[in-house]
C-alpha cells in the first residue's frame, strides 16, 4: 500500500473505521479500567452477551498523544518534528505540552497559567470570544490547527476563551470485550512485624479481594471522522496529514501501547478496516515504516512555523487547608 493509494480510497469516504481484535500476552485473565463510584463497567447488549469497556474513549485518546511524545527525551517523537504543539516552561523549572495535558490546549497551564496569554490572543483575533452570532467554526478549526494539530484531531473545548469554541473529536477509540465472565481472587498485605497493627495507618495484616476479566473476544475500535474534517476547509496537505498522522498513532499504539495496565496487557491478533469495504491493512509493520518516512514531508507542507510554541507559566500556588479541613480529615482517619 502507498499513502496515495490510501488517500484515493478515503477521498469520497466519511469514515474510517478499523478493528484490531487483542488478547492477553500471557494467560487469559485482564484488569479493565475502573470509574469512581462504579468500578468495572459491564453492561449487556440487546442479545444478552455479556460485555465490558476495558477501555473508554477519553483515556484512548490520552493514550493516542502518548505514543507521539519521547518520555525518555522529553519532547514530541522524532518522527514527528516540526509538527505543530504547544511547551509550557514553568517557573519551578518543569515543563508540560499540549500532548500530555488532559484538555489539550484548554490546560489551565496554558490558558490561566501562561503570562503572555499567547492562545487566548491568536483565538480571539482569528475568531473572536463573543458568546453570541455565528461562529466560525472553519476560523477555529484552522487557527488550533496552526497551535496544536493534535486539538483538531483529538478535540478541544476552549470554555476559558468562550463557552461554545469547542472542536469534536474526529479520531475516537475504545476497546471493549465481549462474552465476559469475572474471576474473583484477592489476597493479603502481610505485615510480619505486628500482624493486628492499626490498618488505618498501614500496620497489621490486610486482606483484599480482587475481580479481573476474562473474554471471548477484546476489540478495539478506531473511527475517523472524514467528513468533519473536510468541513473545516483545512486544505489538501492539512487533511493529508491529519490521516496519516492517525494511521501514525492507531499503527504506533497497537504495536507498543498495549501495556495498559499492570494486569491488563495485550497484543494485536488481527487488523481489520471495516469502512472502507475496499481498503485493507495487509503489513502494519510496513504502512508504518511507509508513514514514517512519510510525515516529515507532509508536516512541511502545512507549514506550522518553528515548533514548538514555547510559553512561559506559573505553577499554581499550594491549596491551603483551613482547620475545620484537617480536623476532619483527621477524624476520618481516627476512626
Amino acid at each position: 500500500m502507498t499513502l496515495e493509494n490510501l488517500f484515493t480510497s478515503l477521498q469520497n469516504e466519511p469514515r474510517l473505521l478499523i478493528e484490531a481484535e487483542l488478547k492477553p500476552v500471557q494467560g487469559s485473565r485482564f484488569q479493565p479500567t475502573g470509574f469512581p463510584d462504579l468500578g468495572a463497567a459491564t453492561y449487556k447488549r440487546p442479545d444478552g452477551t455479556s460485555m465490558l469497556i476495558v477501555e473508554s474513549a477519553q483515556s484512548m485518546a490520552n493514550r493516542l498523544e502518548e505514543v507521539c511524545w519521547n518520555k525518555a527525551d522529553d519532547k514530541i517523537d522524532e518522527k514527528l518534528n516540526g509538527l505543530s504543539h504547544v511547551v509550557v516552561n514553568l517557573d519551578n523549572g518543569q515543563t508540560t505540552n499540549s500532548l500530555l495535558e488532559a484538555h489539550c490546549l484548554n490546560s489551565a497551564y496554558f490558558m490561566s497559567q501562561d503570562e503572555s496569554q499567547t492562545i487566548k490572543k491568536r483565538v480571539k483575533e482569528t475568531v473572536g470570544d463573543a458568546d453570541s452570532g455565528v461562529l466560525n467554526i472553519r476560523e477555529l478549526a484552522r487557527t488550533v490547527f496552526k497551535l496544536d494539530a493534535g486539538s483538531v484531531l483529538h478535540g478541544v473545548f476552549l470554555e476559558k476563551v468562550a463557552g461554545r469554541l469547542r472542536l469534536q473529536r474526529l479520531l475516537s477509540a475504545f476497546i471493549e470485550s465481549e462474552g465476559v465472565n469475572t474471576v474473583a481472587s484477592g489476597g493479603v498485605k502481610l505485615d510480619g512485624v505486628d500482624p493486628k497493627g492499626d490498618a488505618a495507618k498501614g500496620f497489621g495484616n490486610v486482606p483484599f479481594a480482587r475481580t479481573e476479566f476474562v473474554a471471548e473476544k477484546t476489540t478495539a475500535f478506531f473511527n475517523l471522522d472524514l467528513a468533519t474534517m473536510r468541513g473545516y476547509g483545512l486544505g489538501e496537505n492539512a487533511e493529508k496529514l491529519l490521516i496519516t498522522a492517525s494511521l501514525f498513532k492507531i499503527l504506533r499504539f497497537l504495536n507498543t501501547g498495549l501495556r495498559l495496565r499492570t494486569a491488563c496487557d495485550f497484543e494485536l491478533e488481527t487488523l481489520t478496516v471495516t469502512r472502507p469495504k475496499n481498503l485493507s491493512i495487509d503489513d502494519l509493520n510496513t504502512l508504518l515504516t511507509v508513514i514514517e518516512q512519510a510525515l516529515p514531508a507532509l508536516i512541511r507542507a502545512c507549514d506550522f512555523g518553528e515548533q514548538p510554541l514555547q510559553l512561559v507559566g506559573k505553577m499554581p500556588p499550594p491549596k491551603k487547608k483551613d482547620k475545620a479541613e484537617d480536623s476532619t480529615n483527621n477524624e476520618e482517619i481516627d476512626n
